[in-house]
């Protein structure tokens, strides 16, 4: 009777290092916000590259926990407003942080 007891202990246990392992932390990202980042970043390229203005192969998108960085160099400051103005745009952004600079 008692390996009937033990065995869902260990069953509950181990699901719960599981989880945690997936969880997030202020510094890393669990499973999920990694996904979410993910198609924000596609999107926000996505966002950029369809702006005839913009050159997309300039213009760097990282995200993490919906906040998305922009980096790279561009031609002028209307084209970092441009991608900044188009970033903010983008459903599930929090906020933009640009680190763009002009040629």
């Amino acid at each position: 009777m008692k390996i009937a007891h033990r065995i869902p202990t260990y069953l509950l246990a181990f699901t719960l290092v599981a989880l945690a392992g997936c969880a997030s932390t202020p510094k890393q990202e669990g499973t999920g916000e990694y996904i979410d980042d993910t198609v924000i970043t596609t999107k926000v390229k996505a966002a950029i590259f369809n702006e005839p203005t913009l050159k997309a192969t300039e213009i760097n998108v990282e995200t993490f926990k919906g906040q998305v960085q922009l980096s790279g160099f561009v031609s002028s400051k209307e084209d970092i407003n441009k991608a900044t103005q188009i970033a903010r745009g983008v459903k599930g952004v929090t906020s933009v942080k640009n680190d763009m600079r002009t040629k």
